[in-house]
């Protein structure tokens, strides 16, 4: 477990899965704001959630949040398209809504941060994000990410093309900011 000030970061049990499904992907506005992939309906019980436990892999980890107070389940948090050889990783997390607005994002992030740098050994983490995100943009700058670009009408949102804000956090700023 990787535990951040408020939150810990523990592998995903089995028990998660139906409420991650159920408050995190059944909300199809808000996954297809924060999944480039279109929404599809997907039964909790036919194995194929996005949130079934998986086994382990190079290329991906996924966590459960927990609220450390409460001990909670308080959302999802991973590090996607790991590149061994660049050294390089995309962060997704995504909170219950019950857990939004409650400064844990921030910490969540830092979380992460601590495993992909001081446990993988990555150099950069990166954060794409649609720009009128404003709470992860704050809780990213929060947690030390840089605010590196635009990819202007790169995502395609619920009806309309959106543009996405592209936020980076290198090994020595993480280590300087923790």
């Amino acid at each position: 477990m990787i535990h951040g000030e408020r939150v810990i970061l523990r592998a995903r049990h089995d028990g998660d899965v139906p409420v991650l499904q159920s408050e995190l992907y059944d909300d199809v506005v808000t996954r297809s704001r924060a999944d480039s992939r279109p929404w599809r309906p997907i039964a909790p019980a036919s194995g194929h959630s996005p949130y079934a436990v998986a086994a382990p892999s190079d290329d991906a980890a996924c966590f459960s949040v927990v609220e450390s107070e409460s001990r909670e389940l308080a959302g999802e948090a991973l590090l996607w398209g790991i590149d061994t050889h660049n050294r390089t990783a995309h962060v997704g997390i995504s909170l219950r809504p019950a857990f939004r607005g409650r400064g844990l994002a921030a910490d969540v992030l830092g979380a992460l941060s601590e495993y992909g740098f001081a446990v993988l050994g990555l150099r950069r983490l990166q954060i794409e994000t649609l720009t009128d995100n404003a709470p992860m943009i704050a809780a990213a700058i929060r947690a030390g990410f840089v605010r590196e670009g635009t990819l202007r009408r790169s995502a395609w949102v619920w009806g309309a093309y959106a543009d996405e804000a592209v936020l980076g956090l290198l090994a020595g700023e993480w280590a300087s900011h923790a």
